[in-house]
């Protein structure tokens, strides 16, 4: 549904983004954008952006070869025969340029954005069932999924954000489709890249923060920093009362702040608590309201999630016993606390969790359904925050009877490194190697152990995958869907309904 490529007028674009000078002369017709030089044509504009592995600058001769109408940059290059954009930041030119070149579409949507770092998936899902119940029409974009109109589809992209060009292209998309607002997955890098810049948020909503990503933003000081971004902007404020953060996110919000969480002075609260495998029950009080909620998604944390969306569901004034009638009704989100059923006698549940404090919140929830034995199977991806490598283990050690240290994402990184470093912080908390403790790189197989050593009455857990459809070794992206694979494995293993 991506609507027909515009022209715009080269001087018109440099008009946008602004350039801090500009190296040749701004004529010519654009007929396209591009970040990449392999997808360079004739009358595209190449914009030179720096990256975690390569830098766009380097490949301007590709470009220009390829019929560049000309070039935005931070530095100029030489001896180019088209012009040059000389910008501050590439990436704030790119989205300054995407958004004129889609027509501005977030001005015609109610853009809510969801950040933090556990939580953002079920969030929107959430949120995105209570828009609809109450007549709005959602889009989506986030981890697991993208909605254009009604029509819902996997996202096949590791990037829960999109590059800005591919980001305004979609909302455009929304806009033609007929939705009217839509729920954004907001993350950390996002915001920072300013792949977001434009998206003109009207709602920010923070679920928690804990360490991750510092590859990347280098402290957790400067991680915060780029989730801030999103409530500095937005001028509602959702925030997490009962997060260790709250304080900090509530002195960077721009205007209105709308808390939940089980704190006595949040302006939704929970309480009451009632946890069984199937699903959650839970009391919730609000301004002039207060009701039961039946939420089908297990844990305490999917708990806030749910309050989280029942204080947007106020602050944007929906009924909320239609948004606690629309929480109900979900019936579950891909990959996340996902059970798998073959008529075994035991649970397997998949889940997301990839830092240590979110591997602890899930098994934790699951160490109460667990009449037997806790066994974990899970590892850490490669070029990401090595720091929480160790602590993922320990966390482990602590929880689980058995813990199972498997490949997930080595990237370019060797997985036997990676994998000895969570089963020595299993190792400092106590674990035992051949006891408590396996390390076995091949998923599949480990996967396979731990399955074929289940009982009655234990739970699995395989965690830190998720909804991903694919394992990244070295530059090669494997098909990989842990549910499936595990369903396949459970059969393998004799199990069958009936």
């Amino acid at each position: 549904m991506t609507q027909p490529m515009r022209t715009m007028g080269l001087g018109a674009l440099a008009d946008v983004i602004a350039p801090q000078r500009v190296v040749g002369l701004p004529v010519g017709e654009v007929r396209a954008l591009a970040y990449d030089s392999r997808g360079v044509a004739s009358g595209a504009v190449f914009f030179a952006v720096p990256g975690d592995h390569v830098d766009g600058h380097d490949y301007v001769p590709d470009a220009v070869a390829a019929g560049a109408l000309a070039v935005v940059a931070e530095r100029e290059q030489p001896n180019l025969p088209v012009p040059q954009l000389i910008v501050e930041r590439t990436r704030v030119a790119l989205a300054d340029a995407a958004d004129a070149w889609y027509g501005r579409p977030s001005e015609r949507l109610r853009v809510i954005g969801v950040t933090g770092t556990d939580g953002k998936t079920t969030t929107c899902f959430l949120a995105a069932a209570v828009l609809e119940a109450a007549g709005r029409h959602p889009g989506l974009a986030g981890t697991v999924a993208i909605r254009v109109g009604d029509a819902q589809r996997p996202n096949p992209n590791r990037n829960t954000t999109p590059e800005a060009p591919e980001l305004q292209a979609l909302l455009a998309d929304m806009v033609v489709a007929g939705n009217d607002c839509v729920m954004m997955e907001a993350t950390s890098h996002g915001l920072a890249q300013a792949r977001v810049r434009n998206c003109r948020f009207a709602v920010g909503v923070v679920t928690n923060l804990t360490s991750e990503h510092l590859e990347f933003h280098g402290t957790l000081e400067a991680y915060r920093a780029a989730k801030a971004l999103l409530v500095e902007e937005a001028p509602l404020a959702i925030l997490n009362a009962d997060d260790a953060h709250y304080a900090y996110f509530r002195g960077r919000a721009r205007g209105r702040i709308v808390t939940y969480g089980f704190h006595a002075d949040a302006d939704v609260r929970g309480l009451a608590v009632d946890g069984r495998p199937d699903g959650t029950t839970f009391t919730a009080h609000a301004p002039g309201w207060e009701g039961s909620v039946r939420l089908q998604l297990p844990g305490s944390f999917n708990v806030a999630n749910a309050l989280a969306v029942l204080a947007l569901a106020h602050a944007e004034g929906i009924d909320l016993d239609v948004a606690a009638a629309a929480i109900g009704r979900l019936a579950g989100v891909p990959g996340r606390m996902e059970r798998v059923d073959e008529g075994q006698p035991f649970t397997v549940v998949v889940d997301y969790a990839h830092t240590a404090d979110s591997l602890e919140k899930v098994l934790r929830e699951l160490r109460p359904l667990a009449s037997r034995r806790l066994l974990a199977v899970f590892g850490s991806a490669g070029e990401r925050d090595p720091s929480k490598r160790a602590p993922m283990g320990a966390v482990a050690a602590h929880l689980a009877d058995v813990v199972v240290v498997a490949d997930e994402d080595p990237r370019l990184e060797d997985p036997r490194v990676i994998n000895e470093a969570i089963a020595d912080g299993a190792r400092a908390a106590g674990a035992v190697d051949g006891e408590q403790l396996l390390v076995i790189d091949d998923r599949t197989e480990a996967i396979r152990r731990v399955i074929g050593m289940a009982g009655a009455g234990d739970v699995i857990l395989l965690a830190g995958k998720g909804h991903e459809q694919n394992i990244i070794y070295g530059t090669e992206w494997r098909p990989w869907d842990e549910a499936a694979v595990a369903r396949q494995l459970l059969r393998e293993a004799g199990y069958r309904h009936g």
